[in-house]
């Protein structure tokens, strides 16, 4: 089983793919070449930076939001997007003004603004993943870092939430397609868990 972890030159790329291999990858190539892409069996986008930042350098690599399409959409191959990778599935980004995602699932990603005036953004640390329908995410424990939230247009896109004063996307899910705001790579044991059914998931 071929995995590609797209490298646009935003994310943590040595600490996703160590993550992925210590959950049982073996064939683990990172890249944005669009023709492997196009040939892999399952695709996880990471994603540290800004919206804007993040969907401008993928846009940039000749041939790579093509093949995303086609390797995902067209070809249902699994996908897993990590933070911003999640975020970028949105329709709309509004960080630093607003940017066009690649609209695969639609919603848009807007600034947290917690209920509670005194809790910190951005929201970083560990909290608590409760799950609203079954699927790969697993109630637990996740270390997040972010400022921005998804808000589905469907809220039957929503797997998973968490609290950051009010309820906070944390998964999402439709068809192949899968999107979590936090960071199984730095999650210890409950993220490499969770790795370990998106790399024997079909769905």
């Amino acid at each position: 089983m071929s995995l590609v972890l797209i490298d646009y030159g935003a994310g943590n790329l040595r600490s996703a793919e160590n993550a992925l291999r210590a959950a049982g990858a073996t064939d683990v190539t990172i890249t944005a070449d669009p023709e492997i892409v196009r040939r892999a069996d399952r695709i996880v986008l990471p994603g540290v930076g800004t919206f804007g930042q993040c969907i401008g350098a993928i846009r940039a690599c000749p041939g790579l939001e093509e093949a995303l399409g086609e390797a995902v959409l067209g070809r249902g191959r699994p996908f897993l997007g990590i933070c911003v990778g999640m975020q970028l599935l949105a329709s709309l980004g509004h960080e630093f003004g607003v940017h066009a995602g690649l609209g695969w699932i639609a919603g848009e990603v807007r600034r947290l603004e917690p209920a509670d005036r005194a809790l910190r953004i951005p929201h970083m640390g560990w909290n608590e993943v409760a799950i609203l329908r079954p699927g790969l995410v697993e109630a637990g424990y996740a270390y997040f870092v972010h400022s921005y939230g998804f808000h589905a247009a469907d809220a039957s896109d929503v797997l998973a939430i968490t609290d950051h004063g009010g309820p906070v996307t944390a998964a999402i899910a439709r068809g192949p397609i899968l999107g979590v705001q936090f960071h199984p790579e730095k999650s210890q044991a409950w993220g490499l868990a969770f790795l370990g059914r998106f790399l024997a998931w079909s769905p």
